[in-house]
This record gives C-alpha cells, sequence and structure tokens, in this order.
C-alpha cells in the first residue's frame, strides 16, 4: 500500500484562464480590472466561463503590488490577553471590512524586542499603514513607519518625540472622574493601584490625575501630605499611589502586602471618634483590578467588599458579576476611529497630528455604594 502524500491539486493561473477562454493575458487583466467596455460581450462570456470551470481565485496581494496597493495593514499588540486590547481589536476589524482592509495582527506578548522585530516584519510585507498598542516601543524603533515613512496610529499612549495621530480613552478625565466619585462617596484612604508607569504615558497620566484630584481636595492629599481643612471643616481623604508590577510575583506579593496591612488598620475602630476608616482601591485598569479581586477574596473571602471598595478603569464582564465600579472605556470605538485616522492617511491626508480622546462613563455598582 502507497504511502506517498497526495499531491495539493494545481491552482488555475492566468495564463490557464487566458487559454481556456481562447484570449490573451491582457483581456484577462481587465476583466479582473472591471475595464469592461474594452471587451466585447461574447468575449467577455468567454472569460466568465473559463473562470468558472478552472474555479480560478485571483491573487490579489500580486495585484495589488502591481497596482502599488495591498490593502493591508499592520497592528501590533502589547497584550492580547487584556480585555481592552480584544475589544479595540473589534472595532479595528468592523472598520477594515467597512473599509476594504485586511489587518495583519501580530501580538507582543509585553515584550518591548518583540515589538521591535514584528515592527521590522511588517515593514517587509509591505503595510500600507499600522496601529500600534504598544508596551515599549520607542521613537526611533516607530519612526521608519511614522514620520516620513510607512502611516501610523497609536492606540491608548503616545511616544515621546513621535508625531502622528492617536486615539484612545481621554486618561486624565478618567482619573478625574473616578477620584471625585470615591471622595464624593465618602472614602477617607483612597489606594491608586497601577503597573509601572514611567514609560507608559497613558499611565502616567492616569497617576498624575489622581495625585492632582487628592492634592487639591483641601485635606490631607496624597501620599499623606497635609493641605488643611477641607469644605466645612471636614478632613479630606487620603491618597497614596501602589505599583503592582504583574510580572513580578515577588514585587506583586509584597505590595498586597502592603495593602493588606492598610486594609486591616481601616477595619480597626479609631480610637477617639470610635469610626472605622473607609477604604477605596482605585485600579488602573482591568489586569489590575483583577489581580486585586482575587487576592481580596482569597483573604478576606466572598463578602471582601464589606471590608474595601474596588473601582476600575475597564469594564471587564467579570466587573458586573461582582459589583465593582467601573469607568467603560469606549473600545469598539477607541478601534474604529483608529482605522478610519489610517485610512484617510494612506489616502494622502496631510493634516497636522490629531488626537482624539474620547470620554469614559462611571459605571456605579454595589462596590462603592456600600
Amino acid at each position: 500500500m502507497s504511502t506517498t502524500p497526495l499531491a495539493a491539486p494545481r491552482r488555475a493561473t492566468i495564463t490557464d484562464v487566458a487559454r481556456e477562454a481562447g484570449t490573451g493575458k491582457t483581456s484577462i487583466s481587465r476583466y479582473l480590472n472591471g475595464e469592461m467596455s474594452v471587451l466585447s460581450p461574447a468575449l467577455r462570456a468567454r472569460i466568465e466561463a473559463a473562470i468558472e470551470r478552472l474555479d480560478y481565485q485571483p491573487n490579489q496581494m500580486a495585484r495589488g503590488l502591481k497596482r502599488g496597493r495591498n490593502r493591508l495593514i499592520g497592528m501590533l499588540l502589547a497584550d492580547l490577553t487584556n480585555p481592552y486590547t480584544v475589544e479595540v481589536l473589534q472595532g479595528v476589524e468592523a472598520a477594515c471590512q467597512a473599509l476594504g482592509l485586511m489587518p495583519l495582527i501580530c501580538h507582543a506578548a509585553n515584550e518591548v524586542e518583540m515589538e521591535r522585530r514584528y515592527l521590522q516584519l511588517l515593514t517587509t510585507y509591505r503595510v500600507e499603514g499600522v496601529i500600534v498598542n504598544a508596551l515599549g516601543v520607542h521613537e526611533e524603533t516607530l519612526r521608519p513607519v511614522g514620520e516620513g515613512g510607512i502611516p501610523a496610529v497609536l492606540v491608548d499612549r503616545s511616544v515621546d518625540g513621535l508625531v502622528t495621530d492617536m486615539v484612545g480613552l481621554d486618561n486624565r478625565a478618567a482619573a478625574e472622574l473616578g477620584t471625585r466619585h470615591l471622595l464624593e462617596s465618602g472614602f477617607d484612604d483612597i489606594w491608586f493601584v497601577v503597573q509601572p508607569f514611567e514609560q507608559v504615558s497613558s499611565r502616567q497620566l492616569r497617576e498624575a490625575a489622581f495625585r492632582e484630584v487628592m492634592s487639591g481636595q483641601g485635606g490631607e492629599g496624597h501620599d499623606g501630605g497635609t493641605s488643611g481643612k477641607g469644605e466645612g471643616g471636614k478632613r479630606g481623604a487620603r491618597g497614596h499611589t501602589l505599583v503592582l508590577n504583574l510580572a513580578e510575583p515577588a514585587a506583586v506579593e509584597r505590595a498586597l502586602a502592603e495593602l493588606d496591612r492598610a486594609i486591616d488598620a481601616a477595619g480597626a475602630p479609631d480610637a477617639a471618634t470610635r469610626k472605622v476608616t473607609r477604604l477605596a482601591l482605585f485600579a488602573a485598569n482591568a489586569p489590575v483590578a483583577l489581580r486585586l479581586a482575587l487576592h481580596l477574596k482569597a483573604r478576606y473571602g466572598a463578602d471582601w467588599q464589606a471590608r474595601v471598595a474596588l473601582l476600575s478603569i475597564d469594564d471587564p464582564e467579570w466587573a458586573e458579576l461582582t459589583g465593582i465600579t467601573t469607568i467603560r472605556q469606549p473600545t469598539y470605538e477607541i478601534g474604529y476611529r483608529a482605522v478610519e485616522f489610517l485610512h484617510e492617511r494612506i489616502d494622502g491626508v496631510q493634516t497636522t497630528a490629531r488626537d482624539c480622546l474620547l470620554p469614559g462613563e462611571l459605571i456605579v455598582r454595589a462596590s462603592t455604594s456600600r
């Protein structure tokens, strides 16, 4: 019995179609490009019949390159496991379908070297443009696909020194919205928990906005700094920034231990007033919020929100199940608008670089209303 693998059937070529239709390749090319007025009705019918008999599928990539257009765009993603990224990608895919573009998705898995390699790869594929939602990509890495090269649109975060379009959440306004909600809800101690933010513009903006609101609220301010009495003589809430490096388990454990000490101390009544401090955690994004929620449930049980409130930027599906308050990002619209901006650049729009900052929506749930 033969074990020789069956060879795949040879795909029909434009030469085969021309031979089958009894004409030249030029006529076939004109038919495929829609130039019907230069072909007689009889010739069009023969070509159509030949294409159907041979099941001919034109090579769209080769045709596009010949015309200088291949309709292929790249999308560089830092973390495909992040719900934010998946939701943005849905908007990207919808816009690509509407505009006749084909996205080539590159997942860098939060590795800076992988981001660099993918950007080089995208240039070799001669993509018409690139959408970038990356972790640590630098100006010099992006320049070949930014200024003077392939059009690029940044999603969620900017890159120092690179002037190009950017679409994302209004990070400063979102962090202010969440912080003010916690203050108005009467929390005494607020911890902003964020991944390392020195190299990521969106995280920087969120942390800075939190710190500014806390410092300007007329109370104890950020990290214990004093600024006098608040409105009506009431002391303001205390604010703290805590870095949670999800890539380093030992650092995560140290940060969570610090939070545990703060939560335990808040649960003890004040010796003078007998009041219990109301403590809230403000997660900078969904991955941080999930890590916090899992830890708090493991330490304090299913009723952990009786001890501490949780608010998060991003609104993952599990947030509604657990009743945590969120700031929902317009993720689908961010993805869609990014493709629209890129499509305009590909078509030659020469305006100055544009920032499209979209508002977040506060979704109040039980966590911050108890």
